[in-house]
Order: C-alpha cells, then sequence, then structure tokens
C-alpha cells in the first residue's frame, strides 16, 4: 500500500515517488486500483499524475522503471493508466474542434446557470454525501482519486443536471493534474458524448463498496440518458513540425506542458538562456504546484545547459522578443504543447515547437476508441520509447 504524500513540485520528488512505488505496479495496483480509501488514508494508486502531467517526469521514464521490475502481463493495467493520458492527448490533438467546442460551452453555460446553484456545487454544500466531501478536498489538495472523479462528475450532470462544461471547468481550476485532454474527454465520456451512448452513473453501492462504506448517498439519479450534441469532427492527421536548427543560439521556453528540459533536446544545443512560465489558469493549489514546479525546471535547466533560466508569469510576442534580445539569440524554441490552453496562448507567436518522440509515435494511433490504440502499445513500447 503506498501511504499519503505530499505533492512536492521538484523532479526529484516525482522520481522518488516513482521509486516508492515500483514494487506496487502490479497485482497490487491491479486489484485496489478503483478504490478511495480518502485523501490521508494509504492507497494502491500512484499519485504520479501531476508529475506526469507536467512531465517532471516522462511517460517513458514511469512505464520503463515499471517494466524493469514487472512482466508486462503483471503490469497490464498500469502501464494502461499512463497510456489513456498519452491518447486522450492524441485523440484531442486530432480534433481541435472538441476543445474549442467545450470553451464556448463553458463560456456559455456560465451565464446560463443559476449562480447559487454553481457556488453551491463547487462549495461541496449540496446536502449529497461523498459529493460535498470530495468538492471540499479537490479545493482544498487540488486532487481526486479518478474514481471519486467519475462519481462526482456523473453526480454533477445527472443528479444535479448541471452542465458537464461547467463541472470540467471546475476540475481544470483545482487540479494539480489537469490535463485539457484528460480532463475534457473524462466529462464527455461520463456525459455520454464521447462514446456516444455510452455515460457512466454512479450508485450508492458501488461508491459505498469502493470507498469502505465511507459514503453512501442517497438521493442519486437512477437513470443517466446521455447528452447529445453535432457529431465529433473526423480525426484529421498531426502535422510534421518544421526541423529547427539548434545549432543556432536559442532561447528555450519551457511551459507547464513540459517542464523536462534534460530529457526534451538531442545533445549540445546552443541554449543561452531558459525562461520557464509558472501561470496556469487554476486555483491556489495548481498554481502553488505550477510556481514550484517551475522553480524546479529552472534550477535544473541550468544545471543542464550551464545557462541563466528566468521564470515567467505571462508570454506574449512583447515579453518573447524581449527575452530573446536580452540572451542575443534570434530563435525561441518550446516543448510542443498539445491541444489546451498552453497551445492557445502560443498560437501565433513567434516560437519552434518540438515534439517528442513519445508523442510523434503514439498520438496517431488515436484516430478510434481505446481499445484500437491499446493494441499498439506493446510494439511502440518495444521501440524503446522515452
Amino acid at each position: 500500500m503506498i501511504a499519503p504524500f505530499e505533492f512536492v513540485p521538484t523532479r526529484a520528488a516525482g522520481l522518488a515517488r516513482l521509486d516508492a512505488f515500483v514494487p506496487f505496479a502490479g497485482r497490487a495496483y491491479a486489484e485496489g486500483r478503483n478504490s478511495d480509501p480518502g485523501p490521508d488514508a494509504p492507497g494502491s494508486v500512484s499519485r504520479l499524475s501531476p508529475y506526469v502531467r507536467h512531465r517532471l517526469i516522462s511517460e517513458g521514464e514511469v512505464v520503463s522503471a515499471v517494466l524493469a521490475r514487472h512482466s508486462a502481463a503483471a503490469a497490464e493495467k498500469f502501464v494502461q493508466e499512463v497510456l489513456w493520458r498519452t491518447y486522450w492527448k492524441g485523440w484531442l490533438e486530432m480534433r481541435p474542434a472538441i476543445w474549442r467546442r467545450y470553451c464556448e460551452e463553458r463560456d456559455t453555460q456560465r451565464t446560463r446557470v443559476p449562480a447559487s446553484l454553481l457556488a453551491s456545487a463547487e462549495a461541496g454544500n449540496t446536502g449529497i454525501e461523498g459529493f460535498d466531501d470530495w468538492a471540499r478536498e479537490l479545493v482544498a489538495t487540488g486532487y481526486l482519486h479518478n474514481h471519486a472523479r467519475m462519481w462526482f462528475a456523473s453526480i454533477w450532470i445527472f443528479t444535479l443536471r448541471l452542465p458537464w462544461a461547467l463541472g470540467a471547468d471546475f476540475f481544470m481550476r483545482h487540479l494539480i493534474d489537469g490535463d485539457p485532454a484528460s480532463n475534457t474527454l473524462s466529462w464527455r465520456w461520463v456525459a455520454g458524448l464521447q462514446t456516444q451512448g455510452k455515460t457512466y452513473l454512479a450508485t450508492a453501492d458501488n461508491i459505498a463498496r469502493y470507498t469502505a462504506g465511507r459514503f453512501s448517498p442517497q438521493g442519486l439519479a437512477r437513470t443517466a440518458v446521455p447528452l447529445s450534441e453535432p457529431p465529433a469532427p473526423a480525426p484529421a492527421p498531426i502535422a510534421d513540425l518544421p526541423a529547427v536548427d539548434l545549432a543556432a543560439p536559442t532561447l528555450l521556453l519551457l511551459t507547464p506542458e513540459d517542464l523536462g528540459p534534460e530529457s526534451l533536446l538531442p545533445p549540445n544545443p546552443a541554449i543561452k538562456a531558459v525562461a520557464v512560465l509558472a501561470q496556469t489558469a487554476g486555483g491556489a493549489s495548481a498554481q502553488a504546484f505550477v510556481s514550484g514546479a517551475a522553480a524546479d525546471a529552472a534550477k535544473r535547466a541550468t544545471a543542464h545547459y550551464d545557462c541563466p533560466a528566468s521564470v515567467i508569469t505571462h508570454i506574449d510576442a512583447a515579453n518573447l522578443d524581449a527575452s530573446a534580445a536580452a540572451a542575443g539569440v534570434a530563435q525561441i524554441v518550446t516543448p510542443y504543447a498539445p491541444v489546451g490552453s498552453i497551445a492557445d496562448a502560443l498560437a501565433g507567436l513567434p516560437v519552434h515547437q518540438i515534439r517528442r518522440r513519445w508523442d510523434t509515435q503514439f498520438w496517431p494511433h488515436a484516430r478510434k476508441g481505446f481499445f484500437a490504440f491499446k493494441s499498439e502499445i506493446p510494439r511502440l513500447l518495444a521501440s524503446g520509447l522515452r
């Protein structure tokens, strides 16, 4: 069982957490992963998601460490859990209109829902056992067990009848592992939009079983009628990125999408300075983690590239140009930002993006459902991706 711990926003803490979890990534994880004993109790999940989400540690590092200790069969459930995050990113990357649809619905619905109802749900004042506890836990800690996220989303949509996009926004503002693809598409799946006609219905019996009797909420919806929307667009091919001359003097821009400067670039790039974005649209817990992780990334980048690194709080053409001029460089390079708010912020700015091999290899296989994607996992892992 994995002891509860604080989310220390450093790569070293992520690696220590990974090392502590690896022995439990096989049978113990598979048998206990659906149980949520509470935020202060030992559990079977890794709680590595904040570190992977911001790439303080990479998906490849996590999977490699686990498979060095367990057989592929024994670790199948955990490896698939890591790859679900990759799958969601690839799926949304090929359908960016779904992200725009979410943003538009979020902004529209916020003007239509009575503010008191929304505030009651977000503050955990609905009177629904479990749901209220999870709302307060999320705001206080920036984290929820994955099963609790599903129960919460189902109650939000089908019992409280609140718009799914506002629930997804509530999660994105508070989760320290909040990911535009995983969060948006998971909420859509609960609502019956992602896999058309397939919803997730939270029940008192299921909640009681997997919370060891801590919660057994009454009055939950007995049915989950799928929401509807226009069909999702057909997947568009993921475009190749232009080649970047890393022998030219370069400013490296890191964002909360990828705070792993050590493994991003090939050997000996001409990095003259590093800027690390520490801004997020999230609440206190999410912002605190991103700020700490950005400071940690800046220290690591300075050590790795032997150059100055600074933390910045926003990005626009003017401050990027000023940073490049101060560093005496002609180009700015940044890790590729998948569909989401960081990609929106980077759109049109004078930066060259570099996509990691992991994403390049896995994302194109997210054209259909996860089970088709899953069939490609053994072959792609065998190629030694990082």
